[in-house]
């Protein structure tokens, strides 16, 4: 199915690694002009290189999200590049640490808010306007399935993450009539670098050998960390087509949604 995302403007916030990294790389791979951003120059320039590589086309900016000012210059440069950004995956943000309960600080919440959807707040608005004079925008926040089955721990993590989802219906009903679709990807258990490395520590502790097969740490280890039905993790690339499926001209009508990429692990109805 071809997404028609060729010579689309994508803006991915903390695409230098991780989730976004594989977020950008898969709409640079559907044609899109992407645009990464990051704190660290040094990665974020790598994974432009890296989609240059490959044939796509890619620019860097940089800066702190929850700086006012910051977010404004690298807007006003990402618009630069080639034209005002069409599509935004807000996906910088991430949690704290290992708030619990008994520990938990409300500087520790209101960091975490800022970081996840304050920093969305900011980018998005910023490129709104452009959208709407051309009647024609996508925003896809990143939230977590931790805002909808928020576990014990990081409550501070889990709350802000709820707070994009219902961001995300505000924003849609308020665009909706410009051309403008506005939704949010709940990934669940993915195979990140971070993950990898606690499923592989954990694998070493349950008696498997440090150079065991991924499919077998995966096996042995998932039920540790969660339940999921499929039995397996997800994959970058699986967030990635989702995120470039919504970004696309062909979910015109969608907005407004949270996609659950989980592996069924949401208890449904």
């Amino acid at each position: 199915m071809d997404l028609k995302l060729e010579g689309k403007v994508a803006l991915v916030t903390g695409s230098s690694k991780g989730i976004g990294e594989g977020i950008a790389n898969g709409l640079a791979s559907e044609g899109a002009v992407v645009i990464v951003h990051g704190r660290n120059k040094t990665k974020a320039e790598e994974v432009a290189h890296g989609i240059i590589g490959r044939g796509g086309k890619a620019y860097v900016v940089l800066g702190d999200l929850t700086i006012e000012s910051e977010v404004e210059r690298l807007i006003d440069q990402a618009q630069t590049f080639v034209r005002p950004v069409e599509i935004v995956v807000n996906n910088a943000g991430g949690s704290g640490g290992t708030e619990n309960w008994a520990s938990t600080q409300s500087d520790t919440w209101a960091s975490g808010y800022d970081r996840n959807v304050l920093a969305a707040v900011r980018v998005t608005s910023r490129v709104l306007s452009a959208m709407q004079a051309s009647k024609w925008g996508r925003v896809i926040n990143v939230s977590s399935l931790a805002g909808m089955m928020p576990p014990a721990a990081r409550p501070d993590y889990g709350a802000a993450k709820a707070a994009m989802i219902a961001m995300t219906a505000s924003l849609a009903k308020a665009v909706a009539k410009d051309g403008i679709t506005a939704n949010t990807v709940s990934p669940g258990t993915i195979h990140s670098i971070s993950l990898d490395l606690a499923f592989r520590k954990a694998a070493t502790g349950l008696g498997l050998p440090d150079d065991a097969p991924w499919r077998e740490i995966e096996e042995k280890v998932s039920p540790v960390f969660a339940q999921v039905p499929m039995g397996r993790v997800g994959t970058l690339e699986e967030i990635a087509d989702a995120v470039a499926f919504l970004a696309s001209p062909r979910a015109g009508y969608i907005t407004g949604a949270n996609l659950r990429l989980d592996g069924g692990l949401w208890p449904g109805l």
